[in-house]
């Protein structure tokens, strides 16, 4: 039997919400080149890899300890609200986990840095599978790695 779980992290940054965004946005563009050791490549397979229904093949490089490959369909985003939903639909992460669904979401704070929420909802192929917390790291990672990249741009 199976298990469902759910995992979230909050994590402050200093660029703002619009610059994180945006470059969140760009990723497949942005991330390859800009974190090599993370993304050997973004390829977009259906769409526009921005809007719901987009398809996009995700590879990693040796950054990512768990998972070398997956296709992710984005579910809904939201430009306005910054956020962003998709499902991993194959890929070495569903050896794992039955499904597994991620959502972000990007608010202002008041010091104009922003905050980026990440959440996970996943099944477990089985109950000895640890929850992803080793995804939830990389995901933590990198968006540490975006600010630093963002604040680095020239303005």
């Amino acid at each position: 039997m199976a298990t469902r779980g759910k995992l979230e992290v909050d994590v402050e940054l200093k660029s703002s919400a619009d610059k994180f965004w945006k470059t969140i946005r760009e990723s497949t563009e942005i991330f390859p080149k800009a974190f090599p050791h993370d993304y050997k490549s973004i390829e977009v397979l259906e769409g526009d890899g921005k809007a719901p229904g987009s398809v996009r093949h995700i590879t990693y490089a040796q950054g990512s300890p768990l998972v070398k490959s997956s296709k992710e369909k984005i579910e809904a985003a939201d430009d306005e609200k910054k956020t962003v939903s998709y499902e991993v639909i194959e890929g070495d992460l569903l050896e794992y986990y039955k499904n597994f669904k991620g959502h972000i979401a990007v608010t202002t704070t008041v010091d104009s840095g922003c905050v980026v929420k990440w959440t996970a909802e996943y099944e477990k192929t089985s109950h000895e599978i640890p929850d992803p917390s080793a995804v939830k790291d990389f995901v933590v990672k990198n968006f540490l790695e975006v600010d630093q990249y963002i604040i680095q741009q020239p303005a």
